[in-house]
């Protein structure tokens, strides 16, 4: 029945269009082929196709319950520099009061999700490039793809060693915690899922340990480090070598992950790759990553200086979503929601002594009279600020903590690079510190302050200091969504 009427139809239009002088009918514009879902057959034929699953592979983990937005709140409203205003419990309210549950729907169960939907949609994509491997060939594939297709492996790798390393912070034990005796990293971790999953048959995975979660995602960017471009080029290299992983991304997100399992040598060996010894602070190869002379103008739009390595954009056809965005949080109406204030009272940042008043990430990166708003996120609807992930400032500040807690409270290398990142915003200067402990306590400082309202701050902070970053979850599993066979999500 439904064929007969669609032959009407087409008989229909197409005796139409004679009538208005049209000399042919496009039977094509009545089946449309979808041009965003493809046959998983078919979607590794055409270097084309292939490159709009490593597009996607962003999507997935810059959704705005994931690396979007709500990851980065989450490690930071439960710390102490923010006041919530506005009691919904959708916007983190649990996480501000420290009362998540294991059902904490947007709070645990959503991000526990899209982190892993992240994971395995790398699985998926790295499983299809080892099994399509013989179509890379002339004369479809050019006869340079052998290494495109090794750095489309190492962007995917890189991702999911970042949703790795972003679960972990959440949802284990720090790899430091040695408590009642255990050995570094013995504590549990996370289900360690490297295969392609397609139904529910391995839901039941066990938990690996912290260390052997870390030991994955090192193996990842070992990787993605051999195998990812120096740098990209043509017209729109400022834009992707800010929204695409390249080495240094790799080499950055090293030094985060060894400053959280404590391993500062293996801090310095990594940034010492980025950072020279003295100043200019340049990147030496590949991307030219650098302090930027300005703090405000990392901020401002289109947010692309070469102090961002690594960040996630998003544009009106492309937005976070709705209560996901970082500027809905943080500015209030008429740009955002002002979900939350920055806290003025005691243990909050506004009142730490080390934070200047003429500091110009005080007078210009905070909004607001009486009740004060950050002013990193500008961007009001439809919220395209990119979601930040990693600056150059901070591996700096990474090889300057790694140095003062190998080398001493005396090493004037760490001094120089903290002094670096404070003095482009605040006047004056660290001239020397009595202890270890001080000079460390120096940079904790220098990188909350730095980084508020960005997430990292909080976590590598909850990572060394604290026993519970968050509520750590049982061994029970939220079951994964799967794509099955047939058709396969491709988002441009």
């Amino acid at each position: 029945m439904k064929s007969s009427f669609k032959k009407i139809v087409t008989v229909s239009l197409c005796t139409t269009a004679l009538a208005f002088g049209t000399f042919s009918c496009q039977k094509d514009l009545l089946d449309p082929e979808p041009t965003t879902l493809y046959p998983q057959e078919v979607v590794f034929d055409t270097p084309a196709r292939v490159l709009l699953q490593v597009n996607n592979l962003y999507s997935y983990i810059k959704v705005g319950s994931f690396l979007g937005g709500r990851y980065q709140v989450y490690s930071d409203v439960r710390a102490n520099d923010f006041i919530n205003l506005r009691s919904n419990g959708v916007t983190a309210l649990g996480v501000w009061n420290h009362t998540l549950t294991e059902q904490s729907q947007n709070d645990v169960v959503s991000l526990w999700a899209a982190g892993y939907a992240a994971i395995n949609q790398a699985n998926v994509f790295l499983a299809g490039m080892e099994t399509n491997s013989a179509k890379f060939v002339a004369p479809i594939f050019p006869a340079t793809f052998t290494t495109t297709a090794e750095q489309y492996k190492a962007e995917a790798r890189l991702l999911r060693a970042l949703s790795y390393y972003s679960l972990l912070q959440l949802y284990a034990r720090p790899y430091t915690d040695t408590s009642n005796g255990a050995a570094p990293g013995s504590k549990p971790g996370l289900p360690l899922r490297l295969q392609a999953e397609t139904d529910g048959t391995n839901n039941d995975l066990a938990r690996s340990t912290v260390g052997e979660v870390y030991q994955q995602i090192l193996t990842d960017l070992n990787f993605a480090e051999q195998n990812l471009p120096l740098t990209y080029t043509g017209g729109t290299a400022s834009t992707l070598n800010v929204t695409r992983a390249h080495r240094n991304t790799a080499i950055a997100l090293k030094t985060r992950v060894y400053l959280s399992m404590g391993l500062y040598n293996d801090v310095i060996r990594e940034a010492n790759k980025l950072v020279p010894a003295t100043a200019p602070y340049a990147a030496p190869t590949g991307v030219s990553n650098a302090l930027n002379a300005s703090i405000t103008a990392v901020f401002a739009a289109p947010q692309e200086t070469t102090e961002s390595i690594l960040s996630f954009p998003f544009t009106a056809q492309n937005a976070p979503g709705t209560q996901n965005q970082l500027a809905f949080y943080y500015r209030p109406s008429p740009v955002g929601n002002g979900e939350y204030a920055l806290n003025s009272g005691a243990g909050g940042i506004l009142s730490n002594a080390g934070f200047g008043a003429t500091d110009v990430r005080r007078t210009s990166l905070i909004t607001g009279t009486g009740t004060l708003y950050l002013n990193k996120y500008p961007n009001g609807t439809p919220y395209t600020d990119k979601a930040p992930v990693i600056r150059y400032a901070e591996v700096m500040l990474s090889l300057a903590e790694a140095r003062f807690r190998t080398a001493g409270a005396a090493d004037a290398q760490a001094l120089a690079l903290l002094n670096a990142v404070r003095q482009r915003s605040n006047g004056s200067a660290y001239t020397s510190f009595a202890t270890v402990d001080a000079a460390a306590n120096a940079v904790v400082l220098e990188r909350r302050i730095e980084f508020l309202g960005r997430a990292f701050a909080t976590s590598i902070l909850c990572d060394l200091t604290l026993p519970f970053p968050l509520r750590v979850r049982s061994a029970q599993l939220i079951p994964l969504t799967f794509f099955t066979s047939g058709q396969f999500p491709i988002r441009s």
